[in-house]
């Protein structure tokens, strides 16, 4: 697999530390309101390389943090008349929620800064003794300039950093372009006990120390947004290289920006969304399928229309498998035939086509053109019009299922899906079709129309499928 690094800007091929283990960390959300649909980009793109690492024979180490203490957080919290632990865990529990729905799986640890701010002091507290850190009136910032290599993920030289840079006027500072680790205590603020007085951490530290104690202090891949390269990323690889003097990460990957109608998502224009005020309109693997269908380090627009040919991509990958299952209940159940192997060997050329275009740094949007191509082909020569045998169908669908289950797209298929009303009135209308009762077939017809779902007759039987 190669995968594009943003330390060296170019594709290189991967190689973990430790043969068929990934250590992997990916940026989480700062937890004081429901994530937006830009947050939502990276964590569908960094779950999807998960599971693509873990089907390529990887067992994958994957750490995603909460930041569960920052201004906005305060604020928000105060504004509620709540503590910042009440706002955090209530949207904590909400990322999850639609974490879920988008199909994004709990990682293998989600630490919270809060709770690790023993490890946190540590790391500030090392960092001062090698003199990369230095306290001011229990402010405590790092010395940007002492670490020579400052800069070099965002490929800048340091005066051009600082030029470009939004740098808050600060005289307790050295220098203007250092940044701090260790906040003194405000009135109002939440706060604990360190070697340089009541405060609480910086936003760049947090990351920095859970890195080092849940994963080591060189690991694979670390990951997030464009946005995070500078200053967030940046500062991380400065603290953590400064503190053990190795490699922080052997791979940077970082997704490209979201715009809302071709404009950059802010609050000011009214184009700010977040996941679940999209749901409202769009399902959320909608959303999902949808993400993945550009590449993952180019910038994707976020419309209506755009999302909505996802919808109809995704129903036709979906009710392609339901037609296989439908006819697997009429189909022979003699062994697979010599021309049917034939066809299946076919269709396993689209899954290596699919494995090609993931090992392409991640190439997804290849990848499910690659699966649209296979129900293409699985819709001509798998269908009613001729008899297929029973386990050339099943490992039809298995195929379909498992190249969607890799970039975390999973539905049901079976008619459980319908509720026993529905399935009630499909069996009253075949009945009465029996009885020449047309009338009262085409009202229940009608009934089931308004309820959203649409009935096809069949020589093989009815066939049904959401409107």
């Amino acid at each position: 697999m190669k995968i594009y690094n943003s330390l060296t800007n170019k594709k290189e091929e991967f190689k973990s530390i430790t043969p068929n283990e990934v250590k992997m960390y990916s940026c989480g959300p700062t937890v004081y309101n429901y994530f937006h649909i830009g947050n939502a980009r990276p964590f569908i793109i960094f779950d999807t390389l998960r599971r693509y690492l873990e089907y390529s024979g990887y067992k994958v180490t994957f750490v995603q943090n909460f930041t569960d203490i920052d201004d906005k957080m305060i604020k928000n919290a105060n504004a509620e008349g709540i503590t910042v632990k009440e706002l955090a865990d209530r949207f904590i529990k909400e990322y999850f929620i639609d974490a879920k729905g988008l199909g994004i799986r709990e990682a293998t640890i989600h630490p919270k800064a809060t709770e690790n701010i023993d490890a946190i002091i540590d790391t500030v507290k090392k960092l001062e003794e090698k003199g990369y850190a230095y306290n001011v009136d229990g402010n405590v910032y790092f010395r940007t300039k002492k670490f020579s290599a400052y800069g070099k993920l965002s490929h800048q030289p340091l005066e051009d950093l600082e030029a470009g840079a939004r740098i808050e006027v600060n005289s307790d500072k050295e220098d203007p372009m250092d940044f701090v680790l260790w906040k003194n205590k405000k009135e109002g603020e939440p706060y604990w006990e360190s070697p340089w007085g009541q405060g609480r951490p910086g936003w760049h530290i947090e990351c920095s120390a859970m890195v080092n104690k849940y994963l080591g202090e060189t690991i694979d891949i670390h990951s997030g947004g464009k946005d995070l390269i500078f200053p967030h990323h940046e500062n991380e690889i400065a603290q953590s290289e400064a503190l053990s003097g190795k490699p922080f990460a052997n791979y940077w990957m970082h997704n490209g920006f979201i715009n809302i109608d071709n404009e950059k998502m802010s609050k000011s224009k009214g184009n700010f969304f977040t996941v679940r005020d999209i749901v409202k309109e769009f399902d959320y693997p909608v959303i999902r399928f949808f993400m993945l269908s550009a590449h993952y380090r180019s910038p994707i627009n976020f419309s209506k229309e755009l999302v909505t040919q996802a919808k109809t991509g995704l129903e036709r990958i979906i009710n392609t498998v339901k037609n296989l299952v439908f006819l697997m209940e009429s189909a022979s159940a003699q062994a697979i035939t010599e021309e049917e192997n034939k066809i299946f060997e076919g269709f396993l050329s689209y899954k290596e086509k699919f494995i090609e275009a993931m090992d392409d740094d991640l190439n997804t949007a290849d990848a499910i053109s690659h699966i649209f191509s296979l129900v293409r082909e699985v819709n001509s020569k798998v269908n009613g019009e001729s008899a297929s045998s029973k386990e050339l169908i099943e490992k039809t669908v298995a195929l379909i299922k498992e190249l969607t289950g890799v970039i975390g797209i999973e539905y049901e298929t079976d008619e459980d899906e319908l509720s026993k009303e529905v399935e009630a009135l499909i069996e009253k209308r075949q009945e009465a079709r029996k009885n020449k009762d047309f009338a009262l077939a085409d009202e229940i017809r009608d009934k089931l129309t308004g309820m959203g779902i649409i009935l096809e007759d069949t020589r093989q039987g009815v066939k049904w499928r959401k409107a």
